[in-house]
């Protein structure tokens, strides 16, 4: 199995992607390198690989059978040492040496990604992040926020489909109008009920569907909008210095999702139409697709895990964008003191209230 590590010609360590200057820096001695002059280096690393066999188990005979599904073994070039990982593991850090490494088979033949969004954002971004995350948290417990440490902190290339598609729609909406009036002796309520029709075509470009069976499908939705403007052609060299997996679930997998994503897309566009009523009610959506293709990326995405009272929560933040999302734990402890003082305001307001109708 192939591994590439990006050499400083300076000094021989090993070089990784910098978010901040958007190209190749050497942590030891400081030399800036630009990610484009790489390029002949991935492309000698692809034609290496045309006669190269790739073995995605461990061959060890000490291993079960059962027990090399789904694991890959590497050996690290800089101190020779094993780096054991999931067969979808594209690029890491050697857990001996610390030197980023890519597993250049991953990324080669049908399996290369056609475009990448390079981080934008570095690891101190993520971490500010999740610190204004918790601001204003008036129900998150106070030692979570003081005493707790992260589990987990790394920048992931997360694996995408990106699918491209036209939407013709036909949608039929019961929408009303209602109108009130009073004279001295009666109240009057009119209610006119509408047919509304509404028909047209609407493009979509680059929806993304999570590639990725590890990596919650939600959470990575709750985080776009990605920009494709800042999409680059796929080299190995942005993967230095950060995790990177291949996909699990193939374009046709994901075809069920993006179009689900589409569609609903669809309606919710159709429905910003239908205005001036007092209520609209969908009574028959007709969305006919046709597809206009799909590219394999990989996006930037900070991953921050961290458990607290058992419970594991993992936070989310673009790495293009910086838009973070995740949960918190609620302390019950000062959920219900709240409970309780807005009650009892809410109590105290409704008897003076019924004191002054006494009064009167």
């Amino acid at each position: 199995m192939a591994l590439l590590e990006y050499k400083c010609p300076n000094c021989g360590g090993a070089i990784q992607f910098d978010p901040g200057t958007q190209e190749m820096t050497c942590p030891y001695c400081e030399s800036v390198m630009d990610v484009q002059a790489l390029k002949s280096m991935d492309e000698a690393i692809a034609q290496n690989q045309k006669s190269e066999s790739i073995d995605w188990g461990y061959m060890g005979g000490d291993w079960r059978t059962d027990e090399q599904q789904g694991m890959a073994v590497y050996s690290c070039k800089s101190c020779g040492g094993e780096i054991v990982g999931d067969e979808t593991l594209g690029a890491t850090s050697c857990p001996f040496c610390g030197n980023p490494v890519v597993m250049t088979s991953k990324f080669s033949g049908t399996l290369r990604p056609e475009i990448v969004i390079p981080f934008k954002l570095g690891k101190d971004a993520a971490l500010a992040a999740l610190q204004k995350h918790y601001l204003k948290k008036r129900l998150l417990p106070a030692v979570f926020k003081k005493k707790n440490h992260l589990d987990e902190i790394k920048g992931v290339y997360v694996p995408f489909w990106l699918f491209n598609a036209d939407a013709d729609a036909h949608i039929e909406y019961n929408a009303t109008k209602v109108r009130r009036w009073s004279d001295s002796t009666y109240d009057y309520t009119e209610t006119s009920t509408y047919r509304v029709v509404r028909e047209g075509g609407i493009g979509f470009n680059h929806v993304p569907v999570d590639g990725s069976r590890a990596i919650d499908d939600t959470l990575m939705e709750s985080i776009e909008p990605f920009y494709m403007k800042d999409a680059v052609d796929f080299q190995t060299a942005y993967l230095a210095g950060f995790f990177a997996n291949k996909y699990d679930v193939d374009a046709d997998e994901s075809i069920p999702r993006a179009n689900e994503r589409i569609k609903n897309s669809t309606s919710s566009e159709f429905a910003k139409t239908v205005t001036g009523y007092n209520t609209v009610t969908p009574q028959s959506t007709n969305i006919k697709l046709k597809s206009g293709g799909f590219r394999y990326a990989l996006l930037p995405v900070w991953l921050l895990g961290t458990s607290w009272q058992g419970r594991n929560f993992i936070f989310a933040m673009n790495g293009q964008t910086g838009k973070f999302v995740g949960d918190l734990p609620l302390d019950k402890r000062a959920y219900w003191g709240w409970f309780w003082k807005i009650s009892g305001i809410a109590a105290a307001a409704l008897i003076i209230i019924v004191q002054i109708l006494i009064s009167l």
